[in-house]
């Protein structure tokens, strides 16, 4: 009776082995597609949330997906502060990654008062991209302050370095504590800039914006000097070009020094010629 039997279990038997093939090859396809796959947490709705919703902080939970996957607009647990309390503008199902376009942007409004410091007062002037380093210009940068003006005894253009390391407090509506994501793209270029100055200063940024016009030069985070001399820039010192050349043998002389600092180490070999 076990003859008659063989082929039939010799065919379970391959049947069986086939299928252990085939769901090792499906398995083998879905380890190589997860592979490369760094795993990165968000947060995600824990309940159904209607339009006009007021998320709190038990709505929402961490979860991990892949990182291929999640934009700069998807919230993460670290920010989950900067959208509890808001208002979420598109219904949103559970388990559904949170994104800070879901959610509206007039909470973020800012007091710029609250970043003046005492004794101090913020002034703003208008500050387009050419004027504004191309725009690179940012909240809590250093600039420096450079009005160009008609001198009333030649009615020569002059332009000369009002201030010196000057703090921005702000560009446009946008502060130092600002969360960029959720400002609307359009909303984050800006027209102006907001400096921190003494009431003195800001007198003569006034006066100045009225006689001329204003740019900025960005600076160096760590560079706190200041010149020692403040000369002015006229048509005349341009064309004779004095000035440009003793300005020219500084800047060589700084560059040079900056080099030699960062190549003091000896080189090997040198030592006891």
């Amino acid at each position: 009776m076990l003859k008659g039997k063989t082929p039939l279990l010799i065919a379970l038997l391959l049947a069986g082995l086939g299928f252990v093939v085939a769901w090792s090859a499906v398995r083998k396809q879905a380890a190589d597609a997860r592979e490369g796959w760094k795993l990165t947490s968000v947060l995600v709705a824990t309940t159904d949330l209607s339009e006009g919703t007021v998320v709190t902080s038990d709505m929402v939970a961490s979860r991990e997906v892949p990182e291929a996957f999640v934009t700069s607009s998807v919230v993460r647990p670290d920010q989950v502060t900067f959208i509890t309390g808001q208002k979420i503008l598109v219904p949103v199902q559970t388990g559904d990654p949170l994104l800070y376009t879901q959610f509206e942007t007039q909470r973020t409004a800012e007091r710029l008062s609250t970043k003046v410091q005492k004794q101090a007062r913020a002034v703003t002037i208008d500050a387009a991209k050419t004027t504004a380093v191309g725009g690179w210009v940012r909240p809590n940068d250093h600039v420096d302050v450079i009005g160009i003006f008609k001198d009333p005894q030649t009615n020569e253009s002059v332009a000369v370095t009002l201030m010196e390391n000057v703090m921005v407090l702000a560009t446009g509506k946008i502060t130092g504590t600002t969360n960029v994501n959720l400002v609307a793209e359009n909303q984050r270029e800006y027209s102006n800039v907001s400096l921190l100055l003494s009431p003195e200063q800001v007198e003569v940024v006034v006066l100045a914006a009225e006689l001329g016009s204003l740019s900025l030069s960005l600076r160096n985070p760590d560079d706190n000097d200041l010149m020692q001399e403040r000369g002015r820039a006229t048509i005349g010192t341009l064309l004779s070009g004095d000035r440009m050349t003793n300005l020219d043998k500084k800047r060589i002389k700084n560059t040079l020094e900056i080099f030699k600092g960062t190549n003091t180490a000896e080189p090997k070999g040198t030592s006891g010629n």
